[in-house]
């Protein structure tokens, strides 16, 4: 049983109201004027990185396809639309069989990007590519976001893995989401039954300090616990004295149990303390995982400490201080007609303020150097050279509205771990510094 065929309150039926209402209203312009039929181009890319951030990664691209598929107007929506007056009946009735019938390409899930790199470029009608916008921003922002703060953490933890928990420190939807981004990025497990149960994440968790409080001392509370789930349970132990609650701990479960958690304190000190304990009780086996509000920065400062988990919240799901990637959704080319065969023309926003924007159907390739290291993302809108051919970045994931790319969340994950690898060393500093390559334009 796949469970993201089953469906899940998470799902919505339609995503067509996930946009903005100025989409519909050029929408209706568009169709009154006859441009709505020109064959368009408009791309994803951010103009900077997160300010310190090394590079980014692309999160959330299986749930782009998903919302593109969604996105139709049904007579509920419609009818919304129709009593708010938001558009005239002639884009009612267009929009009331809308189906994106273009072509989608983009980085993989999990590759890691650039400033200026084309995440996705939407390619069909400017019709039926411009509502498209804010539901795609809003998906990549968010997940490549969660994703890149996921990424920064499983580096820093190295072998060690990683827990998501941050459902209760976002909105109940987000957190499915971000569970999904975290995994892509390298945790290993959720604490979100719904993101199993959705995504097929592995999901933990045993107890938390109100089941030792609800009982009359902490010995009962362990003692409830190791005889309902087994010795290789995990048992919090910082309600009270730590020390009394891990000499409890072995005594109740034997040097079987499984891991103590630790979720306060000076968590360096307390688990150099809990492992020497633990280790004197004879519990050699028994694993320590550590909580409280870690961030990357964190779980590198206890990389000496005897830790052998960790579990992420509140600074995982609101992207370790950068919740967004300030991505947008630019036309980049645009025929001059609604002739099918009209030749594209590029087109730009020219400002002031760094919101410029390079006009043209961009391809994407990334150059090593003679050891196969990543030098550079290089970017170019006419041919590809020879010696990047073989290198480009972006694969179709729509062919004429078919989603033709569809894969498990696993090889995303995947792909991460082996991107990551292919760039070089200074990418996983914690120190800020720029893009760890540039972005280079043939």
């Amino acid at each position: 049983m796949n469970p993201a065929d089953l469906g899940l309150p998470v799902d919505v039926p339609s995503t067509a109201l996930f946009t903005d209402h100025y989409e519909l209203t050029m929408l209706q312009a568009a169709l009154a004027n006859g441009t709505a039929d020109r064959r368009s181009v408009f791309e994803v890319f951010t103009r900077r990185l997160p300010e310190g951030r090394r590079y980014g990664v692309v999160g959330g691209t299986g749930r782009v396809l998903d919302a593109v598929e969604n996105f139709r107007f049904d007579t509920a929506v419609l009818e919304f639309l129709r009593e708010r007056a938001v558009v005239d009946m002639r884009t009612l009735d267009w929009l009331s069989s809308y189906r994106f019938s273009g072509d989608i390409w983009g980085y993989p899930e999990g590759e890691v990007y650039f400033p200026g790199s084309p995440i996705l470029r939407v390619e069909g009608s400017f019709a039926e590519c411009v509502l498209l916008e804010t539901v795609i921003l809003s998906i990549l922002n968010h997940d490549s976001a969660i994703a890149a703060a996921a990424s920064r953490m499983a580096s820093a933890a190295g072998d060690r893995p990683l827990i998501e928990m941050g459902a209760r420190r976002t909105h109940e939807l987000a957190a499915v989401a971000a569970s999904r981004a975290a995994y892509v990025g390298g945790f290993a497990s959720t604490s979100d039954l719904a993101a199993g149960f959705r995504y097929g994440i592995p999901t933990v968790g045993t107890s938390a300090h109100a089941f030792t409080l609800l009982h009359d001392s902490e010995r009962d509370a362990f003692t409830a616990q190791v005889a309902s789930l087994g010795r290789g349970t995990t048992l919090l132990v910082d309600t009270y004295d730590v020390a009394e609650a891990v000499r409890a701990a072995v005594d109740i479960a034997g040097p079987e149990l499984g891991a103590v958690r630790i979720d306060s304190g000076d968590l360096l000190l307390v688990a150099h303390r809990v492992r020497h304990q633990l280790d004197e009780l004879g519990a050699t086996g028994t694993r320590i995982v550590v909580t409280s509000d870690l961030d990357e920065y964190a779980i590198a400062s206890l990389a000496a400490a005897p830790v052998d988990a960790y579990g992420v919240g509140t600074q995982l799901v609101t992207g370790s201080g950068h919740p967004t990637c300030s991505m947008v959704y630019k036309l980049v080319a645009r025929a001059e007609s609604a002739d099918p065969k009209a030749p594209l023309v590029p087109v730009a926003k020219k400002a002031t303020g760094g919101k410029t924007s390079i006009g043209g159907r961009k391809w994407a390739a990334r150059r090593p150097d003679a050891d196969g290291v990543a030098e550079a993302e290089v970017v170019g809108t006419g041919p590809v050279p020879a010696a990047l051919a073989g290198r480009q970045l972006l694969v179709q994931l729509v062919k004429g509205g078919e989603v033709v790319a569809r894969e498990p969340l696993e090889a995303a994950r995947d792909r991460h771990r082996a991107a990551r690898a292919g760039l070089p060393i200074s990418a996983t500093q914690l120190s800020r510094g720029d893009a760890v390559i540039p972005t280079e334009y043939a």
